[in-house]
């Protein structure tokens, strides 16, 4: 395993109704960076799965990233009872998981957007984050995402990318689909247009998925996304035989080719 990793296994994992769902995580700061600003959480009580990439200078970006995965955590755990306080609107073309974890981005966002302007030490950082929670009720896994980090599913050795970048390319391809590759090649690669703690309020994309037994789920930041093609992140998640291995080789792959960046990635499965 590379230096420098934290890594929580749940090797037991937890029932549903058809299926048996386990989780690994692993972060590691890459070759190339002196400390590292992702952040992830594992939390079976909730089957939520969460990873944040963090930016700013100074180390803002760790700061950023932990506010992130706390503030998530802690709204989890302070509205576990069915009387307790949302403090946002209640989206009613939502489900009641959807609204949870889109509320749980929406405080993190928050949270970190007051602190950065209370501290000038950490003026302006910001995160992107990818989670996942799934509703035993209802089958299904529900995707949120703001920023650049992504959520994969891979099913049958095929993967499918379940989220949209955040980026000015995509946002470009968005408004003009039929622009010309030169005219991508002229644009950044790595400019992201969304992100928590940039505005006092965000915009957080829902996607929601229906797993199958056999499916594993990769959450990671651009740190793996960047440095490992979709198709070896497959091969090496199809391969692999628990969440753990298929982790700690997407971590040695991302460091194989570089290591530019931080990488971090949560790895979900559902199996009989």
């Amino acid at each position: 395993m590379p230096n420098g990793t934290l890594t929580r296994v749940l090797p037991k994992g937890f029932v549903t109704q058809a299926m048996e769902v386990i989780a690994a995580g692993l972060s590691d700061v890459g070759l190339q960076r002196e400390h590292n600003e992702d952040s992830f959480c594992v939390l079976p009580e909730y089957h939520l799965y969460v990873v944040a990439d963090g930016m700013g200078g100074h180390k803002a970006g760790d700061v950023a990233s932990k506010m992130a995965i706390e503030a998530i955590a802690s709204f989890f755990h302070s509205t576990s009872a069915e009387d307790s306080t949302w403090p946002f609107h209640f989206d009613a073309s939502l489900s009641v998981d959807e609204n949870r974890l889109v509320t749980g981005v929406k405080v993190a966002n928050k949270q970190i957007f007051e602190a950065s302007n209370k501290d000038r030490n950490v003026h302006g950082m910001g995160t992107t984050l990818v989670g996942a929670l799934y509703s035993k009720d209802r089958q299904r896994m529900y995707v949120a995402h703001v920023g650049d980090s992504r959520c994969y599913r891979v099913r049958n050795n095929d993967i499918t990318q379940l989220t949209r970048d955040h980026s000015l390319l995509n946002d470009y391809l968005l408004v003009m689909p039929d622009i010309t590759q030169a005219q991508k090649d002229e644009l950044p690669k790595n400019v992201i247009t969304r992100a928590l703690g940039m505005q006092d309020s965000v915009t957080v994309d829902m996607s929601p998925d229906e797993p199958q037994a056999g499916d594993m789920y990769v959450l990671c930041s651009d740190g793996l996304s960047g440095m490992v093609t979709d198709e070896k992140i497959c091969d090496a998640v199809s391969s692999a035989a628990s969440p753990q291995e298929a982790a700690a080789e997407l971590v040695r792959l991302a460091n194989a080719n570089g290591g530019e960046d931080n990488v971090t990635v949560v790895v979900i499965k559902f199996q009989e």
